[in-house]
């Protein structure tokens, strides 16, 4: 389609708008803390919105509404699943980390964190952990890259190769400009943006449809099978589906958001907050998909475009339900999820290279101007590689998606758990968990199996924890000494 003058209009203000937050927050980034974590200064809002928002990504408006119109409920485990998974996260990872990672040397990057709580001299936790990261945020950059691209394309009728840029331009120049405090602060405006878009468009969907009955019984004569709980896949698919729910414990840039709160007594309100929006915006995401079918079911001349690409079904269903002024709006939506994750997934890119590679190994005494600058230089080459993955137009947002949050899910997640819980966990166990749930994760792919990889990996990462810290040393004193000491500071605050 040729975009309108109002889709135009609103997509140049709230670009421009986020544009400008990028700017401000220059002015308070003084220091590689501030860029890279804001200076530990988010209250429970930004916190709980920025964390969502970070999480939510592309495949919210995109890639679940189009498993669901693609496969019908039996999709909706997924939301289930990550639910789940989220409220674990907040409950028994976020405060403990936000306290872990001050009191080790104020560990501003997971991999600094496991750097200093494992007492690694060697820096072996160090390297391999960016490398994970680097390799797998690759991967998520580029979903990010590609569901920018899908709305670009659609929006504005322009090639794919030419989307590409114009998905990614603006999220690359706010996050050079303002780090994380630029991030974190367009992240709490987005997140306003995908809930009213999340909430809003279903309702107007089943109206549209004549109600919720007259939308199931429009299903029932497309394919009654979309309405059943249990597809094709049987309880695999279900177990493979609620399992996304593990991912959460090794989201780096989930955690960072954690880390940055200012306080441990921030984190319950901000769970609380922060779940409410979650579970608000997957109840949208799953209604726009599952009753999606029932209006394309009921407009069979305009249904030639989604059944090409299930993944723009919200977007076909903003452009057909609403006013161009309304659509635009709602569109920005997409792009708000794109931005708002792919930013901070930079972000942790950039810091792993600045902080884990440039200062760790080449330039231990680097000033904090001089990092805050290979921070933005690293920011701008992770993103062209993401373009390179992304280039290739038959690529689906939810399928680069799900391969990166397996990734890590299974190698930092079983370690992240067991560093906060497990006082025995030793450098070489976190090691081998981490070899072990990505090399599991990387080859059960090539298998083809129906279960999902996290699943496997997760459980083999575990083992190989346990296994070889027990059959290794004990930790050094003064590591059990600094488990000891958060351990009896979070009793006192409750966790």
């Amino acid at each position: 389609m040729t975009a309108s003058t109002p889709l135009i209009v609103t997509f140049a203000i709230y670009l421009t708008a986020t544009i400008a937050i990028g700017f401000y927050a220059w002015y308070s980034t003084r220091t590689f803390d501030d860029y890279i974590l804001g200076g530990r200064s988010l209250g429970s809002y930004v916190t709980a919105m920025s964390a969502g928002a970070s999480d939510m990504s592309g495949w919210l408006l995109m890639g679940l509404p189009g498993a669901l119109y693609l496969s019908g409920a039996s999709e909706a485990w997924i939301a289930i699943g990550l639910i789940i998974g989220a409220w674990a996260n907040w409950r028994f990872v976020a405060g403990p980390l936000r306290l872990y990672t001050e009191r080790t040397h104020n560990a501003l990057t997971l991999p600094d964190y496991f750097t200093h709580r494992f007492a690694d001299d060697k820096r072996i936790l160090r390297v391999f952990s960016a490398l994970v990261i680097l390799l797998f945020f690759a991967i998520y950059c580029a979903s990010g890259i590609v569901a920018g691209a899908r709305l670009f394309e659609s929006v504005f009728g322009v090639p794919y190769a030419q989307a590409l840029w114009y998905g990614a331009a603006a999220t690359i120049l706010y996050t050079l400009i303002g780090g994380f405090l630029a991030v974190s602060w367009t992240d709490t405006v987005q997140a306003t943006l995908m809930l009213f878009a999340l909430l809003l468009t279903p309702i107007m969907v089943i109206v549209g449809n004549g109600g919720f009955d007259a939308s199931l019984e429009v299903i029932r004569q497309v394919d009654p099978t979309r309405l059943e709980w249990v597809g094709k896949g049987g309880m695999i698919a279900i177990v493979s589906s609620m399992a996304w729910g593990l991912g959460y414990m090794g989201q780096p840039h989930i955690l960072a958001r954690f880390m940055a709160a200012d306080s441990v007594a921030t984190i319950p309100r901000a769970r609380r907050i922060g779940m409410t929006w979650m579970i608000l915006c997957l109840l949208g995401a799953v209604a726009v998909g599952f009753f999606g079918i029932a209006w394309f079911g009921a407009h069979p001349a305009v249904a030639g475009d989604v059944e090409a690409n299930s993944e723009r079904v919200f977007i076909l269903l903003a452009e057909q339900l609403f006013n161009p002024w309304i659509a635009g709006i709602l569109l920005s939506a997409i792009l708000a999820a794109v931005m708002s994750t792919l930013s901070c997934q930079l972000l942790v890119c950039s810091s792993a290279l600045t902080e884990d590679f440039y200062r760790g190994f080449l330039r231990k005494n680097a000033s904090s101007r001089e990092l805050v600058w290979v921070g933005r230089s690293s920011v701008l080459l992770v993103a062209l590689i993401a373009i390179a993955i992304a280039s290739n137009p038959e690529s689906r947002v939810l399928g680069l998606v799900s391969y990166a949050w397996a990734g890590f899910g299974a190698s930092f997640g079983p370690v992240i758990l067991l560093s906060l819980y497990w006082k025995r966990i030793n450098r070489n166990g976190a090691l081998a968990g981490m070899i072990v749930g990505a090399a599991t994760v990387i080859l059960w792919k090539q298998t083809g199996s129906a279960l999902y990889e996290i699943i496997p990996g997760f459980i083999a990462a575990t083992l190989a924890i346990v296994v070889v810290s027990l059959l290794t040393r004990e930790p050094p004193a003064e590591v059990q000494a600094t488990y000891d000491a958060v351990s009896k500071e979070l009793r006192t605050t409750g966790y």
